[in-house]
């Protein structure tokens, strides 16, 4: 008889289960398109900033990186409108990038008149500016530039600031427009740099040369880079013949006495 009772049970709770389990179903699914419709709808909502912001913020990058003048607090209202317009679900890159830019110009500008501590205060706000945009873009070489420029500024050469201006070259060894800035820098330190490191520096001054940027190229050999001045001028040697020897004569009208390595210019006024 118990067995007869235990045998009866167990398929009516097998059918209870299947019952609530069709009933559940539909609702489960209808929760379910409920929801996707919910963010169908909002994600417009949150992410209609970011569309809107970020052509105009790849602009003021290309304004600012080009050094073009702003008039009297426009980059300020500008980098306002880019903080009052952040999206709350998703930031574009190019958006972070374009605040930390601006903030740093705009910080520049008004260092001159801040005291000290106003200083330090103001390059490390910039600084974590910077420091957000390359969570979302590690591969940006001249944010990793900033980054080591604003370190340097604060705290002076340390292996920290060094490994982000390696970085820097790791992520764009070869962009001309950044070479321009970062070269510079980088000469600066270059006797507390590690072996690697130099080597990425003296190929990046050959390639100013090589590209033609022969004006920067001996501003930096005539004034951070002299100590070093013969290393400089031995990796010209792999650049081509017609621009060592445009090299070497600029050098001669500027002044300076070295020997660019396999040229030779008559110095005689009157050849």
């Amino acid at each position: 008889m118990a067995g007869t009772t235990t045998r009866s049970i167990i398929p009516a709770t097998a059918m209870w289960n299947d019952v609530n389990e069709n009933r559940f179903r539909p609702k489960l699914m209808r929760g379910l398109l409920s929801a996707l419709g919910f963010a169908g709808i909002l994600w417009p909502s949150l992410a209609l900033p970011t569309f809107r912001l970020e052509g105009p913020a790849r602009g003021l990058s290309a304004q600012i990186l080009n050094h073009d003048r702003f008039g009297a607090g426009a980059l300020k209202d500008a980098l306002t409108q880019i903080e009052s317009e952040l999206p709350l679900l998703y930031v574009a890159p190019d958006i972070l990038r374009a605040g930390a830019l601006a903030a740093r110009r705009v910080s520049e500008e008004a260092l001159g008149g801040s005291d000290p501590g106003e200083q330090d205060h103001q390059l490390e706000a910039v600084s974590a500016r910077v420091r957000s945009a390359l969570l979302l873009n590690p591969a940006d070489s001249f944010l990793w530039l900033e980054l080591y420029s604003d370190d340097i500024a604060r705290n002076g050469f340390s292996l920290s600031s060094a490994s982000y201006l390696n970085q820097s070259y790791i992520t764009g060894p070869r962009e001309g427009w950044i070479a321009l800035r970062r070269n510079r820098l980088a000469l600066a330190a270059f006797p507390l740099i590690g072996e690697t490191l130099q080597e990425r520096i003296v190929l990046e001054f050959s390639g100013l040369v090589d590209g033609n940027f022969l004006q920067q190229a001996i501003i930096n050999l005539t004034t951070v880079g002299w100590n070093e001045r013969y290393r400089l001028l031995a990796s010209v040697e792999r650049v081509d013949i017609q621009s060592r020897e445009t090299f070497a004569r600029r050098l001669m009208q500027d002044g300076v006495k070295l020997n660019v390595p396999g040229v030779e210019i008559d110095e005689r006024p009157w050849r």
